[in-house]
């Protein structure tokens, strides 16, 4: 599944551990091909796993909605959610404030102070966490299923009465200040800030999660309050459960921990935004690598183009030890040991990004590579045969990269209601898949792969362009 909104537009590529000539290439090779061969055996057992999940729509008296996979094979549940808005709603000179109320949950709540809240969270055996993301705020818990009424208890005070107390609110933030100043003089973080407000301007997006030195220094309590307030409400919020409950437990539950919210949220208006392409960003830094970057338009989930655009990045940097980007840069050239494409995108932004990283000495040349692979493909497009590997491992992957434990179904249903799809996407998707014929995405590929790229190097070689 296409990373909306798990992942950010800027991906830091892998450490380049150059390809050399000879045996250990050519074992690489093989080893390559070995492993992709085994995928493909099992890929159509998993599928039919998939379909067969036994997921179901949960509707509470109090009208909180969650998707539900019953399953008593283990005695685990995990509960995940979201509420929408993340770091986009951060006020400006207020940046940072959903990461930093993010990491208080489990701080302290109701009656419970931090040292109270976290012994009760252990003697629960329950495992609880909040994450902040450009569209949302995440929340999980994992629990013993003999142990879900005091472990639910506790989730639902964190959901409902966090206490930001000065305290911990001090410390969680001196942690924060402690990454942000680490991360001052590291070049790919430097990177990723200059890369956002080049491609995104003064969107939201464009500003730094975590926030900066200075903006949180002014975050009080009653900002995080009054935040808390504004994000925790019914309107905006997407649940999924994978575990050891049937439906009528699950829908007492969800009363238990979501009735008494508010029922609207009060979210500033997020405007969508289109990456500004066609720009070079050159970040200079004595590094032995350079890294590579070049960003294309991308398509959204609900697209009716979505499906050839995502059978797209696959032949072109998806798919492992095959894509031709693989082929070219690695294979042939032994340019870079890791090279990729992924369809990235948040709410409001879409992109089609690939990244690697070279020798510096050679970064001209692997951009010139990129390019040429980049050009064909748009211009030719792809071929039958790359259609239908594509078409396969898009088809069977699906279930290793997506349903291979209760935490990853879990956000998988998330993503799938963030998405707008229905319940019966899962088993509808193979369909949408094999639909798409071969016109079809090569007019994707020319629409997406033809526009000049925003392209970034980060290294201590800034003679790319030429």
């Amino acid at each position: 599944m296409t990373n909306h909104q798990h992942r950010g537009t800027f991906a830091s590529a892998s450490p380049a551990l150059l390809v050399g000539d000879g045996r250990t290439a050519r074992h690489a090779t093989l080893l390559a091909i070995l492993l992709l061969a085994v995928v493909f055996l099992i890929l159509p057992g998993l599928t039919a796993q998939a379909a067969a999940m036994n997921l179901q729509v949960v509707k509470s008296q109090k009208g909180i909605n969650a998707w539900l996979v019953e399953d008593h094979t283990a005695p685990i549940i995990t509960i995940g959610f979201v509420f929408d808005g993340g770091t986009a709603q951060d006020p400006v000179g207020k940046l940072g404030l959903a990461n930093l109320m993010a990491g208080l949950f489990d701080e302290g709540s109701g009656e419970l102070d931090s040292n109270a809240f976290q012994l009760k969270l252990d003697g629960a055996g329950a495992e609880m966490g909040f994450n902040a993301w450009r569209d949302g705020i995440y929340g999980s818990m994992r629990m013993l299923s003999e142990r879900k009424d005091a472990a639910f208890d506790l989730l639902r005070i964190a959901i409902n009465r966090p206490r930001f107390d000065q305290e911990p609110v001090d410390r969680v933030r001196a942690q924060i200040l402690s990454s942000i100043i680490a991360k001052e003089r590291e070049p790919h973080a430097i990177a990723e800030l200059v890369w956002r407000r080049r491609i995104y301007g003064t969107h939201p997006y464009s500003r730094p999660s975590k926030g900066t030195k200075e903006s949180l220094a002014g975050i009080t309590p009653a900002d995080l309050s009054a935040f808390h307030t504004a994000m925790f409400a019914r309107d905006g919020l997407h649940v999924a459960v994978v575990g050891d409950i049937d439906a009528k437990a699950l829908s007492e539950k969800l009363d238990q921990l979501f009735a008494n919210l508010p029922q609207k949220q009060a979210l500033a208006p997020v405007p969508d935004i289109a990456p500004k392409l066609g720009q070079w960003t050159l970040v200079a830094y004595d590094l032995p690598q350079t890294s590579l970057q070049l960003a294309f338009p991308g398509i959204g989930p609900n697209d009716p183009e979505f499906y050839a655009a995502q059978l797209i990045n696959d032949i072109l940097g998806g798919l492992p030890f095959t894509s031709r980007l693989f082929q070219e840069v690695r294979e042939k050239r032994g340019l870079a040991y890791d090279i990729g494409a992924n369809l990235e995108g948040y709410q409001h932004s879409d992109a089609l990004v690939v990244t690697t990283s070279t020798r510096a000495d050679r970064a001209a040349e692997t951009l010139g590579a990129i390019r040429q692979v980049i050009k064909e493909l748009a211009e030719t497009g792809p071929t039958e045969t790359e259609l239908e590997a594509s078409k396969k491992y898009s088809i069977g992957a699906y279930a290793i990269n997506n349903l291979d434990s209760s935490s990853s179904i879990a956000a998988t249903l998330i993503g799938l209601q963030l998405d707008k799809h229905g319940i019966d996407y899962i088993q509808r998707r193979p369909a949408l898949i094999e639909q798409v014929n071969l016109d079809q995405v090569k007019a994707t590929a020319k629409k997406l792969l033809s526009a000049e790229p925003a392209i970034m190097g980060v290294g201590p070689r800034l003679d790319i362009k030429g």
